[in-house]
């Protein structure tokens, strides 16, 4: 199990942790000019081009905010033509649902909408990951996520909070209220769990992963148990970083999806967030 999750032991550095190491390095115009060249690299860069039946659109999702308060963000925009009427599916997460460092058809979200349009399944995904998005950065991103009308949402937050050590505690009260959020505006929630190194120590490991568990059975969701099961500790499935996967680990993670999506889609329980539940 160990072997799993060796991925995960180098912990992430994220550009919050450049800006605080640069002002010591260097001074005067160097500093402007790296920083320069250094704003927006927590931001994935998304498809801009409009969807074929094979290729997912893709959200342009606010830039993460600084400060810990949740704020309304601004209103979605979406590349997606009007007359495209399909249900939609939103990949709502962090680096590994905007797919940091692959090819945009490469992503989790463009591989699910090339397996639901294989299948018949006439359903629209969108790709809104944020890269280094935490759960408080994607409480901030709920209503400009729910201007968008999404049928059905893949929540993949908490990795982050995780590497960072962030207080449980508090992770699980932006998820929990991320989650109300969307149910009561009627959208059928997706809760994709994740799972820490053994070198965070066993009591925050553990009670990191049964987190997603706990979320799952309140609020009555589906759970993908652990989003990157048979990817996470592949050096073959997994970019130099060890912590992203490459294309083909992506299409092992789409399968993650699907053992969970499909049941929920065929059952019909997906709909648009305007119809009314049946009595």
């Amino acid at each position: 199990m160990q072997k799993q999750f060796s991925y995960y032991t180098v912990r992430m550095t994220t550009c919050s942790d450049l800006f605080r190491i640069i002002p010591r390095l260097m001074t005067g115009s160097l500093i402007v000019l790296l920083v320069s060249g250094l704003v927006g690299c927590d931001q994935s860069p998304l498809a801009s081009s409009p969807p074929s039946s094979s290729a997912p659109a893709s959200l342009a999702p606010p830039q993460p905010a600084t400060d810990d308060k949740p704020s309304a963000g601004p209103p979605a925009t979406t590349t997606v033509p009007e007359a495209d009427s399909r249900p939609r599916i939103v990949a709502f997460g962090n680096s590994l649902t905007a797919g940091l460092g692959v090819s945009p058809e490469h992503t989790y979200p463009a591989q699910l909408q090339k397996q639901l349009d294989t299948l018949g399944l006439h359903y629209q995904v969108l790709n809104a990951g944020v890269s280094g998005d935490t759960t408080a950065g994607g409480l901030r991103r709920v209503s400009w996520l729910l201007a968008g009308k999404p049928s059905v949402v893949i929540l993949e937050l908490g990795g982050n909070d995780g590497l960072r050590g962030l207080s449980l505690p508090e992770t699980r009260s932006h998820l929990d209220t991320i989650i109300k959020r969307l149910k009561e505006a009627r959208v059928q929630v997706i809760l994709a769990g994740m799972k820490l190194p053994p070198n965070y120590g066993e009591e925050y490991t553990t009670q990191f992963e049964a987190m997603y568990r706990d979320l799952a059975k309140a609020h009555a969701l589906a759970l993908i148990p652990f989003l990157l099961e048979g990817v996470g500790g592949d050096q073959k499935l997994n970019q130099a970083d060890g912590i992203h996967p490459t294309g083909e680990g992506y299409r092992i993670v789409v399968q993650n999806v699907l053992q969970t999506l499909l049941p929920l889609l065929k059952s019909g329980e997906s709909h648009s967030p305007t119809s009314k539940k049946k009595a």
